[in-house]
């Protein structure tokens, strides 16, 4: 026999659900989060894969073409409330479809309007109004020790709920400049660096301050087991915000050029952090450097009165120069010291004439390209923007320079075209392209 009992409210209970006592007992903690939280977007990414044969045994075992699904997932934040969405590059590289999550459940496949790799930012829009808005406060204000929360969804929707997750810590250091790895193509500078537990699927998700503002995007952690240990690294929401507007805007990001390569000193049991000034490894021919004076040899002591002691000061310098803008340099030579006005032009990509073929845009290898990218190739035809179907059929990349088409060798972007119309009808195609100081080759069919 079932018996009914009534549910008479305790006094704890009725402490509980009084929305005075609940507000004074929420911590600075649960108001950030609470501010926050309906801003916070899960960012689910489906891409393609075409796996290369690394090795003869590979070419014999893997099939021609061989292809995998990959889901990736991560975290980002609305800026209006018309949907436009920040987020890691890293989370939406190579990202075939894209899919955003509110905080409701709501599902909205996103346009991936732009991304730089760069400074890791990527920018989202979803077809909708009405959407909250993240508060944005100001990275400069912080100090060592403030209170942060780090906001995001680990492990995307695997939890069951789209509701973000909220670890907390403090600011443990400002302007961070982190060693880039071997195949890191993201410059992580003057970073905030945060014990706040940053775990997978966090990638993209908002750092905020006690007011519930966002002061960083999350972005990396250092670890050796893969696991949080408490060195997390968020980048500054001014960073992130200029690169934001601008790409919204033009749709891709201006870049200060200054056509000056610095050597890195970094050999093994050198003392890299603290170095006499930077040496000047090559001036292109074709920069500002060049027409400002700047000789390979010089040695830069101090820039914009900071003192110069490694590489990556150089580099913090660099990531924030818009076109036009000019650094002030002390230069050391055997005759003295002396001042030099470097001003900032377009990149030599971004200016270049661009070759279409279908969705793949090539540009012509020039010295100034190649200095500005830092190409082993000096010829050749540059992947600025390989769409899907390149991707999956060739396995190519941006920043990949195309140097032959069977027996042709390629030294302009039009060659590429060009051939490509000769070889139609007649057969399959090869191509050899570069990356990094690897050559790679692909198979087609037929001349596309």
């Amino acid at each position: 026999m079932l018996l009914g009992i009534a549910c008479v409210a305790s006094p704890l209970h009725a402490q509980r659900s009084d929305p005075l006592a609940t507000q004074q007992r929420r911590s600075v903690i649960g108001v950030a989060a609470a501010r926050i939280a309906p801003a916070v977007v899960n960012v689910s990414v489906v891409r393609r894969q075409r796996t290369l044969p690394r090795n003869i045994f590979e070419q014999m075992m893997v099939p021609r073409g061989y292809e995998q699904v990959v889901e990736g997932l991560g975290t980002g934040f609305l800026v209006t409330s018309d949907g436009l969405i920040i987020t890691n590059q890293h989370v939406t590289a190579g990202a075939e479809q894209i899919v955003v999550t509110l905080r409701d459940g709501r599902d909205f496949p996103a346009r991936l309007l732009g991304e730089d790799d760069h400074t890791d930012i990527a920018v989202l829009r979803i077809d909708t109004t009405g959407l909250p808005v993240a508060a944005i406060g100001r990275s400069r204000t912080l100090q060592i020790g403030d209170w942060v929360v780090a906001v995001g969804n680990p492990y995307g929707l695997l939890l069951g709920n789209p509701e973000p997750s909220v670890t907390a810590g403090v600011v443990s250091a400002l302007g961070r400049d982190i060693l880039p790895g071997a195949d890191q193509s993201s410059v992580y500078v003057d970073m905030i660096q945060t014990d706040a537990a940053i775990n997978p699927g966090n990638s993209g998700g908002p750092l905020v301050n006690a007011e519930g503002e966002v002061v960083g995007v999350n972005a990396f952690i250092l670890s050796q087991s893969g696991g949080n240990v408490g060195l997390g690294f968020a980048i500054p929401i001014e960073r992130a915000l200029r690169v934001a507007n601008e790409i919204s805007a033009i749709g891709r990001v201006r870049r200060g050029w200054v056509g000056v390569d610095i050597a890195e000193q970094r050999q093994q049991g050198s003392n890299w952090r603290s170095q006499p000034g930077l040496q000047v490894r090559r001036v292109s021919t074709e920069g500002p450097g060049s027409r400002s004076g700047l000789l390979a040899g010089d040695l830069i002591v101090r820039v914009n009165d900071v003192t110069m002691r490694n590489f990556l000061n150089w580099e913090r310098l660099l990531l924030d120069l818009a076109p036009g803008d000019s650094l002030q340099l002390s230069v050391s030579r055997a005759d003295g010291v002396h001042n030099v006005v470097l001003v900032a032009s377009d990149l030599p990509s971004v200016t270049a004439e661009r070759v279409m073929l279908r969705d793949l845009s090539l540009i012509t290898v020039t010295a100034a390209i190649q200095a500005e990218r830092q190409l082993a190739t000096p010829r050749g035809a540059l992947v600025v923007a390989a769409g899907p179907s390149w991707q999956r059929s060739l396995g190519i990349q941006n920043g990949d320079v195309i140097i032959q088409v069977n027996n042709y060798s390629i030294a302009t972007a039009d060659q590429v075209g060009q051939v490509f119309a000769w070889l139609r009808g007649k057969g399959g195609v090869r191509i050899f392209f570069t990356r990094g100081d690897q050559v790679i080759y692909a198979d087609l069919g037929a001349a596309p």
